[in-house]
């Protein structure tokens, strides 16, 4: 991001406001605050960079100085297991503590902005046993799976993502379960936070807002984690809490409108009653206009998908392969039948083309000829080993030395034609 572009953080610190972060970031360089007046930083051992982050720091005053992957369970895959540390010092209870001692420590004479990221139910699926207890006899759910994710002519992109994980019914159960104990340890945790904001007597004066960076496909249509721009990597929680009497917000009712992460910034701002940059190109969703579409971009190369999303259908498109896929969201949530090679979503389907390629901008554009969608030749995924074991991290005591190749590869390919096959001799 442009360096002089206003943050929310700094965009309320430039209000009067002290502003304070807990957890994940993701920023690069690791340490810069992003308008915050601090952050303490849980970046998930992320040392390759060349920082020990501060819930690393806290573990080692605890005295289990680099133990926190003593799990052996990889960051980005979904082998999982009991937390192996007490619960005290699990990355979850670590957040909310700080968090709770951001708010106690605030300045009273001004309003404050917090900001914590907890890094779970994102991989390594390691809940307290406890939380793996509340759903040992609950029957967990199995994965739902569209015909068309059978197919053997799927895009590049789909091939490699349904590359990279292939569980057993029970590894996935067992999966399922624990992500669903994490979901609830935080549950639980935020509970706490929430209940020291009403201690400390300003809860009807606060706004809570509880979302996410992105889902998990969980093995739905037989894909796992985000990337992709089906409803459990894409369709994220949005749940608001206005201040006491805010008829803004109101309480006890939901809201269909579409919205984007782009969006939380001028809606808490507009709640705030704080003038909202002109570099913000999101929309407060206190606004009489609702969006009439969303659009999604992930990737510049052989992965990259352009998405178009509508109150009532979704448009996904594939430039490698130029492959398309339209779904009925109002009748279809699940998104189990593509209806884009359908004569009769022929018209619903010529329409999102139409308001993709308006989208489209900068290097995009080379998918475009003759203002059609063209894309580019279609190509085979060649599945190569997962040499980076998905992330998983050792021992962080001593802490490892900055590593060029520490980052994963999400789809590691073997050379075109081989497929791991030795030659006889």
């Amino acid at each position: 991001m442009e360096p002089h572009l206003p943050t929310l953080a700094q965009t309320f610190r430039n209000a009067g406001y002290q502003a304070y972060a807990v957890g994940k970031t993701h920023t690069y360089p690791q340490r810069d605050r992003i308008g915050f007046d601090d952050v303490l930083l849980d970046d998930e051992g992320r040392t390759l960079y060349g920082v020990t982050d501060d819930y690393e720091i806290f573990l080692g005053d605890q005295g289990f100085v680099g133990q926190q992957f003593g799990h052996g369970m990889s960051n980005n895959a979904y082998q999982a297991t009991a937390w192996h540390l007490p619960e005290r010092v699990h990355a979850t209870n670590w957040a909310t503590d700080a968090m709770q001692r951001f708010v106690r420590r605030r300045d009273p004479t001004r309003p404050a902005f917090w900001y914590l990221g907890y890094r779970h139910p994102h991989p390594p699926l390691v809940p307290p046993q406890r939380f793996l207890d509340h759903y040992a006899d609950v029957e967990i759910d199995v994965p739902f799976v569209g015909e068309w994710s059978q197919s053997d002519d799927l895009p590049y992109m789909l091939q490699g993502v349904k590359s990279r994980g292939h569980y057993s019914e029970r590894e996935i159960r067992w999966a399922r379960r624990a992500f669903y104990a994490l979901c609830t340890h935080i549950d639980q945790q935020i509970g706490a936070l929430i209940g020291t904001i009403r201690e400390e007597g300003i809860l009807d004066e606060t706004i809570i807002m509880f979302t996410s960076d992105h889902g998990d496909m969980l093995g739905n249509h037989d894909m796992w984690a985000k990337q992709t721009f089906y409803e459990g990597s894409a369709n994220v929680p949005m749940i608001l809490m206005g201040e006491k009497d805010d008829r803004r917000v109101g309480f006890n009712r939901t809201d269909d409108r579409l919205l984007g992460l782009q969006d939380i910034m001028p809606t808490l701002l507009g709640l705030a009653g704080i003038s909202v940059p002109e570099t913000c190109t999101g929309q407060s969703m206190f606004t009489d206009e609702c969006r009439s579409f969303v659009y999604g971009e992930f990737g510049e190369e052989g992965p990259a998908t352009r998405m178009i999303r509508t109150t009532t259908h979704k448009l996904i498109w594939f430039p490698v392969g130029n492959h398309f896929q339209l779904f009925d969201m109002s009748n279809d949530p699940n998104e189990m039948n593509d209806l884009a090679n359908q004569k009769s979503s022929a018209g619903v389907l010529a329409d999102l083309k139409s308001l993709l390629k308006d989208q489209l901008y900068g290097s995009d554009e080379k998918w475009l000829s003759d203002g059609e969608l063209v894309g580019e030749e279609a190509k085979k995924y060649w599945p190569g080993p997962n040499r980076e074991i998905s992330l998983t991290r050792g021992h962080q005591w001593p802490v490892p030395p900055i590593n060029p190749k520490g980052s994963m590869k999400f789809f590691p390919e073997a050379p075109k034609g081989w497929d791991g096959s030795v030659p006889e001799k």
